[in-house]
């Protein structure tokens, strides 16, 4: 059942071609106008947000770097270079955030989330999914984006997902959850630093040490992307005053579309929580995760137009395989939201701003992967998307 799946192409002289500067022209002055737009109708700072999620989306799609696919590399391939890349990005964001958070208590909040029963289950589904679709959170966004098929399709169940996981997240909780303070709280600042920088380099000598030794090293694009990464990621916590995520917009998504179809959600204790019965009656241009998420798909668009790439074309595609991608689509939004966040929530910025439930959803979530990957060949379920 292995389906055949056609290399995305840059054509040498895409430069040369006639209309091509326009047409870059046009994508910057479209992004422009999408920041000025959101600056002018819900403010400056908003405005921000969404330009800070475009050079996301660039960076993710313009330089490759991707979250699903470096784990998928090294658990096949013996292939480090992608997770050192993000360890790397991760660390740079540790190193700047957890002193930032600790001299500004009041302003700026982590990720921090509780550490459960339901919480590792998530991790480890959400690990198992992502492995089917080949993409983690931010990957569906930028897959979507870039015109990927898989992505196209797996977007819409992620939000729905996410929706159905918010529905139920308090049933969940009750199994049991442990709320564990910060790295900074418990060990101050340069202590939770010097801790988390141990801690990624080990799992990086653990990993380079799995590495064939050709595929150690990360390739200079991705060492510029993890600089890039950390920089914007820093840049989101300081103008939202709060780390970069993804989960929480989709779920808003999916309960506004519920909405808006005439559903009543006061019945269910997530949106009787004040914040999000707020961001649930306000707009989304208000919604700072929302915003980033825009972003991303957003920047996408420009960096894969930008690149005159192609989305890669798969087929033929097997009816099994479309049913695998909208099942795991659903589950990568439902486990995410039991586990209080994805690979950029939950793993990014879980450890970046010295969460300990950070470090137990990456253990749990590769776990998962290993798990998802087994699933894809036992399934015949090889259809070559591209990883993210």
């Amino acid at each position: 059942m292995a389906v055949a799946v056609h290399q995305e192409v840059v054509p040498a002289d895409v430069r040369l071609r006639p209309g091509v500067a326009l047409n870059r022209l046009l994508l910057l002055l479209g992004a422009v106008a999408a920041v000025f737009a959101v600056a002018v109708l819900a403010g400056a700072r908003y405005g921000l947000l969404l330009l800070i999620g475009l050079g996301l989306g660039a960076v993710l799609e313009g330089l490759r770097f991707g979250f699903a696919g470096p784990w998928r590399n090294l658990i096949r391939g013996r292939d480090s270079r992608g997770l050192v890349a993000q360890l790397l990005a991760i660390g740079l964001t540790a190193a700047v955030a957890i002193p930032l958070l600790a001299a500004h208590p009041g302003e700026l909040t982590g990720a921090v989330a509780p550490i459960g029963y339901a919480m590792v289950l998530g991790a480890f589904v959400f690990g198992c999914a992502m492995q089917v679709v080949l993409g983690c959170g931010s990957g569906t966004l930028v897959n979507a984006g870039s015109g990927n098929a898989v992505g196209l399709a797996a977007l819409p169940l992620f939000v729905l997902g996410s929706f159905l996981g918010t529905l139920h997240l308090d049933r969940w909780a009750g199994l049991g959850t442990l709320d564990v303070p910060p790295l900074g709280a418990l060990l101050g600042p340069t202590g939770a630093v010097a801790v988390t920088l141990a801690a990624l380099a080990a799992v990086g000598a653990l990993a380079l040490r799995r590495a064939a030794p050709d595929v150690r090293r990360p390739q200079p694009r991705l060492l510029l992307a993890a600089v890039l990464l950390a920089a914007l990621a820093l840049a989101n916590l300081v103008v939202a005053g709060q780390p970069w995520g993804v989960v929480y917009g989709l779920g808003l998504w999916g309960a506004k579309t519920a909405t808006a179809l005439g559903a009543d959600l006061s019945g269910f204790a997530f949106w009787r929580i004040p914040g999000n019965a707020e961001r649930l009656e306000a707009s989304l241009l208000t919604d700072i995760t929302s915003l980033t998420n825009f972003g991303l798909i957003l920047g996408a668009i420009v960096a894969a137009r930008w690149s005159g790439r192609s989305a890669p074309q798969v087929g033929p595609f097997p009816a099994r395989a479309w049913f695998a991608v909208a099942l795991s689509g659903l589950a990568l939004g439902y486990a995410s939201r039991l586990a209080y966040g994805c690979n950029v929530g939950a793993f990014f910025s879980g450890i970046a701003t010295g969460s300990l439930h950070g470090w137990i959803w990456f253990a749990a979530a590769f776990l998962g992967s290993m798990t998802g990957l087994r699933l894809r060949t036992v399934l015949g379920l090889e259809f070559g998307t591209p990883s993210r």
